[in-house]
């Protein structure tokens, strides 16, 4: 563990400044959980705090502690933290609010939580307005509340911005190994990204889940990316929040595709992180992972007692990036065997309930149906209720399940449909044989769905190109002059001439060629106001279309012919992710279809491909019921050199956008173009 974290997480001595509620519960759940260092409470005038003896002053202890918790009001948190640092405590954490987190309501705030910076110096603390952490490994914690975990010597860490949320996931009754609770409060000075990485250095650990409300120091996150790739631990995000940092103007298609929850879903993607979109997700993800690791592939299987369970397992999966894979036929023989002849073999596979009871016969086939080509496979089990029924039916089925795996050594989940229907009492025994309790059938698909997407992840070795600070309003170029500047990193843009008036325009429609494309200068959305013309075959033509069009310039083009398909490509600066590179379906189906897959800049050549294989126009691109194929290459292309104009110009651009671009079995062509920079 990092040098400034491992004291404050890994104490031997520990204390606890405040003699109020707060103060009493920390000292009383540190004795709960087994704390076995010394616990140091300080209070000027209390002669005990939660029956142990009081000092009166950091001062009058024997040492300095290794943690402290901070439970007093927000001007003598500031003075006790300057007091800790100077004694040369290991950390703090910081319970106090009404710092920067308060400062929309009291300008106060932002000053305080500058003087505890300074305070700390060198002293890493947590928050402030923050609970602080639990360390169920070592049996530590500051932590001034009830919570329901317990010592374990593997698990999971979990750490998040919101106390309370924080608790709840404590009681989780899913059988989940949790050996770290942290809670960063406000992130005055220890970031998440920097909690996250010192919990990497404990081997402990086996897999990091982050409940992220917000993106800051996008290379911390970028370096925290690296380490847990070069560690082979899993980490699992859980974002919640639209950023207004991240609004941009609607003046494009892009912004508004791109905005909101686009760049954060490009971010955790590109540092190699799988989200997820709920807290039972989250937890059944963190268990999957601690027990299994990533998985190698998205090939599953299901079996079940029931026709029923076996039609919602597929259709659960429907949508996710999962796959049930026919029987294979060592599959076959062995479920034949294991069942007889009265069950149809399938998978998802519904065994019904001839072998019930018999657990000799239910281990065969399960076992058979763990096939060393499946990455996971699901034994479908709900359990009655403990309180009403009797469970005895079902021993037949844990046992079953722990025999199987010990046969086979494969990945192997018990899943209830209803996450009631799993007792806590059966899923600790599950993980304790290696069967992996998963509550929910849903949950248990975005589980297997997100592992499998952590078997392939890979962080980008690429550094982010930041944002940079907020710029001054932005000024938008006209059509022609950002197909040339575009143009001049190699961008193809279709021949063009301005043109004054209308008898203009035609001379210079009968100078590119016809067919020809007419466009009235002024306008972002030239459909809408009626500003386009295409396919005009003579000059009378292209001269009529400039009258009835209400504008006093015009830009006349070739009609770029031999179409397969129409692009968006776009990027926006993105204040709090960086710079967010949009692909999708262009023209009049942007808004229709919403198709779009985002990267962050910069992307390689080979992330820009994937992508485009991605939407849900890419069989056009690849050449549709016999259609020609579009020059793929030349897409790329096209998306690299609007790329790399931002990087060249990413102290002043705002946003880029071609659209559409035109892609023809030869070329990729910007039939229009955007860009907005700043003045």
């Amino acid at each position: 563990m990092s040098r400034g974290l491992s004291r404050l997480f890994r104490p031997a001595s520990v204390a606890v400044i405040g003699g109020g509620a707060w103060g009493h519960a920390v000292v009383a759940q540190l004795r709960r959980l087994g704390f076995r260092g010394a616990i140091w409470p300080v209070h000027p005038t209390a002669a005990e705090i939660a029956g142990l003896p009081a000092f009166p002053s950091l001062a009058a202890l024997p040492a300095a502690p290794d943690a402290a918790f901070v439970g007093v009001n927000r001007a003598a948190t500031v003075a006790a933290v300057r007091e800790l640092a100077a004694m040369g405590a290991g950390g703090a954490t910081c319970f106090a609010a009404g710092f920067a987190e308060a400062e929309a309501e009291d300008a106060e705030g932002a000053r305080l939580q500058r003087d505890l910076i300074a305070a700390a110096g060198d002293m890493a603390f947590l928050g402030p307005n923050c609970y602080g952490f639990i360390n169920a490994f070592d049996q530590a914690l500051l932590w001034p509340d009830q919570h329901g975990l317990v010592p374990v010597e593997r698990g999971v860490a979990i750490l998040t911005q919101s106390s309370n949320i924080a608790i709840n996931l404590t009681m989780q009754r899913r059988g989940l190994p949790v050996g770290y609770v942290v809670t960063a409060g406000n992130q005055a000075q220890t970031t998440q990204a920097a909690i996250a990485s010192a919990l990497l250095d404990d081997p402990r650990v086996t897999a990091i889940g982050l409940h992220v409300e917000g993106f800051r120091d996008l290379r911390a996150w970028e370096a925290f990316a690296a380490k847990a790739h070069e560690r082979r631990i899993p980490v699992v995000i859980l974002k919640v929040g639209r950023s207004e940092a991240a609004r941009a103007a609607t003046v494009s298609h892009t912004a508004s595709l791109a905005g909101g929850d686009a760049g954060a879903a490009a971010l955790i993607d590109r540092l190699g992180f799988a989200r997820v979109g709920s807290l039972p997700e989250f937890l059944e993800t963190l268990k999957l992972l601690h027990a299994c690791g990533p998985l190698t592939s998205n090939r599953i299987a299901s079996i079940s007692c029931s026709g029923g369970e076996a039609s919602l397992a597929a259709d659960t999966a429907v949508g996710r990036e999962l796959t049930f894979p026919a029987l294979t036929e060592a599959q076959r023989t062995g479920l034949r065997a294991a069942l007889g002849p009265m069950v149809a073999l399938a998978n998802p596979l519904d065994y019904n309930t001839y072998i019930w009871r018999d657990t000799a016969r239910m281990t065969e086939a399960w076992a058979a149906m763990m096939d060393p080509s499946l990455a996971l496979t699901m034994l479908i089990v709900d359990y009655p209720r403990e309180d009403r029924c009797d469970a005895a039916d079902w021993e037949c089925a844990t046992q079953a399940a722990l025999d199987a795996k010990a046969r086979t050594g494969a990945n192997v989940a018990l899943v209830a449909t209803l996450p009631e229907l799993l007792p806590e009492s059966v899923a600790g025994r599950l993980m304790a044989g290696g069967v992996v309790p998963l509550h929910g059938l849903s949950e248990a698909m975005a589980a297997a769905e997100a592992a499998a997407r952590l078997g392939r992840a890979r962080a980008s070795t690429l550094p982010l190109l930041l944002p940079g600070a907020p710029r001054a309003v932005a000024a938008t170029l006209s059509e022609a002059e950002a197909k040339a500047r575009l143009a001049a990193f190699g961008l193809h843009v279709p021949r063009s001439t301005r043109a004054a008036s209308a008898a203009e325009a035609a001379r210079a429609a009968s100078a590119i060629g016809f067919p020809a494309v007419l466009k009235a200068e002024g306008f972002s959305h030239k459909t809408e106001a009626g500003a386009v013309a295409l396919g005009l075959a003579d000059e009378a033509a292209v001269e009529a279309a400039a009258r009835a069009m209400p504008a006093a310039s015009f830009l006349v083009e070739e009609m770029v012919a031999g179409s397969v398909a129409e692009l968006l490509l776009g990027v926006v600066r993105d204040p709090a992710h960086g710079f967010v590179l949009t692909l999708g379906a262009g023209g009049i189906l942007t808004e229709l279809l919403g198709d779009t897959v985002s990267l962050l800049v910069p992307a390689t050549e080979d992330e820009v491909a994937a992508a485009l294989t991605r939407l849900r126009i890419a069989p056009l691109l690849s050449g549709y019921r016999g259609k020609p194929a579009a020059d793929l290459g030349a897409a790329v292309a096209g998306v690299m050199a609007v790329q790399a104009f931002v990087v060249e110009h990413a102290a002043r651009v705002e946003e880029v956008e071609v659209n559409p671009l035109i892609c023809t079995p030869t070329r990729a062509v910007a039939a229009d173009a955007l860009i907005r920079e700043a003045t």
